[in-house]
C-alpha cells in the first residue's frame, strides 16, 4: 500500500469542498459548514484545513456576497489570521505585517459578533499572538479583565501550578465555548514557545497531560513538544538523534496518549480524527518499540499520512531516501508483525 500525503485523510466531504474551492467555487464549503453546524470540534478542524487548502480570493468572494453569513465571516477571519502569520514568517515589511494583522483582528471581531458562541475567532486571536504585537490589543474585552492581562489569577496559579505568562484570556474564551478545544490548546502551546521559549511550551504540554482532561486528545500535546525539542537539539543531525526517541519519556507520553485517547475511539470516528495527531502518535509508538499499539494507529490511518514528523526526522538523520519510503517500510513491517485481530 502506497502513502497518500494528506491532512484531510478519509473525510470525503471535506475533500470535496477543498476540490470545489480550488475551482474557484465556495458552494460545497458553505454546505459543509452548514451541515457541520455547532459540532465545534469538527467545525474547528474542518475550517482550519479549508483555510489552509483553499484560495483566499474565494473566501473573500463568499464574504462579499454573503456579508451576514457567520460561516463566511469565520472563514475570512481564518484566512486573514493565517495570512498575517505567514507574512511575518516570510519576512515581509513591518507595514505589511501590521496591516495584515489589523485586518485579521477586525475580521475576528466581525465573526464573533455574527456568531458569539463559536470558538474559532478566539482561536484565531490566539494564533495572532505569535506576532510581535501586544497580544491584549486583539482582545475586545481587555479593559475589563483583571491585571496583569497575561497572567492567570493568583488562586489559579497556586491550584494549577502554571506560572508562565501568556495569552490565557484567549484560551479561556475558546474553552468556554468548546471545552478542551484541540486547536486552541495547540495555539496556546505555540504562543508560549514564541513568546517565552521552548521550556514554557513544554511545561504547558506536560502540565496539561497531568490533568483530568475533558478532551483526551490533548494527551497528544507532549508529543508535539517533544518533537519541538528534537528539532532544536537534533534537527541538523547532532549526536544522539537516533536514540532521542527511545527515551522513557517518549514512551510514557506515547502510551499515555494511546491508552487515554486513541484506544477509546470507535472505528467509525476514525475519518474525523486529526491525521497529524495519528502520524505523530504512530511514529512515537514505533520509535519506542510499541509496535502492537502503533499497528492499530496505522490501520486507523489507512493509506494516509502527513509529512510531519517523518519528514523532519528523516532529513535530520541525513538519509538519502524520501521520507515516504521510510514511512511505507515502517508501516508495512509493523502491520505484518501485528495483523488486525480476527472479527
Amino acid at each position: 500500500m502506497t502513502v497518500i500525503v494528506s491532512s484531510v485523510g478519509a473525510d470525503a466531504e471535506l475533500r470535496n469542498a477543498l476540490e470545489d474551492l480550488r475551482l474557484g467555487r465556495y458552494a460545497a464549503t458553505r454546505d459543509l459548514l452548514r451541515m457541520t453546524g455547532r459540532h465545534w470540534a469538527l467545525r474547528t478542524s474542518r475550517s482550519q484545513l479549508l483555510a489552509a487548502g483553499g484560495e483566499p480570493g474565494v473566501f473573500k468572494m463568499w464574504r462579499d456576497e454573503e456579508p451576514g453569513n457567520p460561516d463566511a465571516a469565520m472563514m475570512w477571519a481564518r484566512v486573514l489570521s493565517r495570512a498575517a502569520v505567514d507574512a511575518f514568517r516570510s519576512g515581509k515589511s513591518e507595514h505589511i505585517v501590521s496591516r495584515a494583522t489589523r485586518m485579521a483582528a477586525e475580521a475576528c471581531q466581525h465573526a464573533s459578533e455574527l456568531l458569539p458562541a463559536c470558538p474559532v475567532p478566539w482561536i484565531d486571536r490566539l494564533q495572532l499572538t505569535q506576532l510581535p504585537f501586544r497580544p491584549e490589543t486583539f482582545d475586545p474585552h481587555a479593559p475589563s479583565r483583571p491585571r496583569p492581562w497575561d497572567m492567570l489569577p493568583a488562586e489559579e496559579v497556586r491550584s494549577h501550578g502554571m506560572y508562565h505568562r501568556g495569552p490565557w484570556p484567549f484560551l479561556h474564551e475558546a474553552d468556554i465555548r468548546h471545552p478542551g478545544s484541540r486547536e486552541a490548546h495547540h495555539r496556546m502551546r505555540q504562543a508560549l514557545m514564541v513568546r517565552s521559549g521552548l521550556g514554557a511550551s513544554m511545561d504547558f504540554s506536560f502540565w496539561l497531560a497531568s490533568k483530568k482532561l475533558l478532551a483526551p486528545e490533548l494527551l497528544m500535546l507532549p508529543l508535539y513538544s517533544i518533537m519541538d525539542k528534537y528539532r532544536r537539539d537534533h534537527g541538523h543531525g547532532q549526536v544522539g538523534a537516533v536514540h532521542f526517541w527511545q527515551r522513557a519519556q517518549v514512551g510514557h507520553y506515547a502510551c499515555g496518549a494511546y491508552d487515554g485517547w486513541f484506544a477509546g475511539i470507535p472505528a467509525a470516528e476514525y475519518p474525523w480524527l486529526s491525521m497529524t495527531d495519528l502520524s505523530h502518535l504512530a511514529h512515537a509508538l514505533v520509535a519506542t518499540g510499541e509496535n502492537k499499539r502503533s499497528a492499530a494507529v496505522f490501520r486507523a490511518m489507512g493509506p494516509y499520512a502527513t509529512a510531519q514528523p517523518w519528514q523532519d526526522i528523516n532529513a535530520s538523520l541525513g538519509r538519502s531516501r524520501d521520507w515516504r519510503d521510510w514511512f511505507v517500510t515502517t508501516r508495512s513491517s509493523t502491520l505484518r508483525s501485528h495483523p488486525a485481530p480476527a472479527a
